[in-house]
């Protein structure tokens, strides 16, 4: 990645990051800030959360209604966009697909019509590890074959070849960050990991420990790992965020156009990761086992080579334990439980 400091003009510039209210989108607000960017949000708050976004301008507006988008977005002419606004639950998808169509796919389509409208041609997306479907191998390279297995992976995807479309036919710099599990917490920001409902292992450990939840619900014990539960390759937060603020520079300087993996590069199974909140936490987790979930590979780790040579990149956070102490100190500053609130 090129070291040459950005110029004043673009600095100014507002850069628009859809589901900036959201977990990951505000803490890459909070980084993008940090290194000198201007932060616009865009965010519907069905997901994210006013309070996340409260240091920085937001305008509350869905991104499918694409002439109010077009309209903001003229009227912003920002330098970039980056894209987190989606849904992204798996199980959520199993169950209602065409909402996840509606708002993944034909909402980018009207930001991507919106760019065009400004003149916009600069994106970072917010992709997914399960663009892959289940893998032949792992770690899992960005030329592994992309065969989803749920309809969110198949959004993403479409997403993505949207975006390669829109490059061949108009000259749109983009790079996918394709991140595999997003976990933790800055301990410097009050944007944690909070999601309604909560499907995700690491807060629900934390939920089930601290006994907001009678028990964790540990779906699958059959799959074809060491244990049986499922593996995935967990990313701090802070580390997506610094990510996609150099993925963000690489797209201003031009002539991109790319899926880059994000992870540590280690996997850890389900219990694995229970045992370590338990070690973290001092306490034990309760948990009740559930029939494996439809939609979910047993394995996903990524190799991240390819991003740690693009963007110059590489995630500090490299330790289960330390991403799971980062997420229960966040945790607990707060007055309430987070699923209820």
């Amino acid at each position: 990645m090129s070291t040459q400091p950005l110029s004043e003009s673009v600095l100014k510039t507002p850069i628009l990051v859809t589901g900036g209210a959201g977990y990951i989108g505000s803490n890459t607000c909070h980084a993008l800030a940090q290194a000198g960017f201007r932060p616009v949000i865009v965010d519907d708050l069905s997901k994210g959360h006013a309070r996340f976004a409260a240091p920085f301008e937001l305008h509350v507006l869905d991104i499918t209604d694409e002439p109010k988008l077009s309209e903001l977005m003229l009227h912003l002419q920002p330098a970039a966009v980056i894209h987190f606004a989606a849904f992204t639950e798996v199980s959520g998808s199993m169950r209602a697909p065409v909402d996840y169509y509606r708002v993944n796919v034909q909402g980018t389509v009207s930001l991507l019509r919106a760019m065009l409208a400004a003149k916009v041609k600069k994106l970072v997306f917010s992709s997914s590890a399960a663009t892959y479907g289940t893998p032949i191998h792992v770690p899992i390279r960005e030329d592994h074959p992309t065969v989803p297995i749920n309809p969110y992976g198949r959004t993403k995807l479409m997403m993505e070849q949207m975006m390669a479309d829109c490059r061949a036919a108009y000259d749109l710099d983009w790079i996918a960050l394709r991140y595999f599990n997003a976990a933790g917490a800055n301990p410097a920001l009050d944007c944690g990991e909070w999601h309604e409902p909560e499907t995700h292992l690491i807060p629900n450990i934390l939920r089930a420990a601290r006994g907001d939840i009678p028990a964790l619900e540990l779906y699958g014990t059959t799959h074809p790992t060491p244990d049986g539960t499922a593996v995935r390759d967990y990313i701090h937060v802070s580390d997506l965020a610094d990510a996609h603020v150099r993925a963000l520079r690489l797209v201003l300087e031009g002539g991109v156009g790319e899926s880059l993996n994000l992870g540590v590069g280690q996997g850890f199974s389900v219990r694995q990761v229970i045992d370590a909140a338990s070690r973290v936490l001092g306490r034990p987790v309760p948990l009740v086992e559930k029939p494996e979930r439809p939609g979910d590979p047993p394995s996903l780790v990524a190799d991240a080579t390819r991003a740690m040579q693009r963007l110059g990149w590489s995630p500090k956070y490299t330790t289960i334990d330390s991403i799971i102490d980062s997420a229960w100190q966040w945790y607990q500053r707060q007055g309430f439980a987070p699923s209820q609130d």
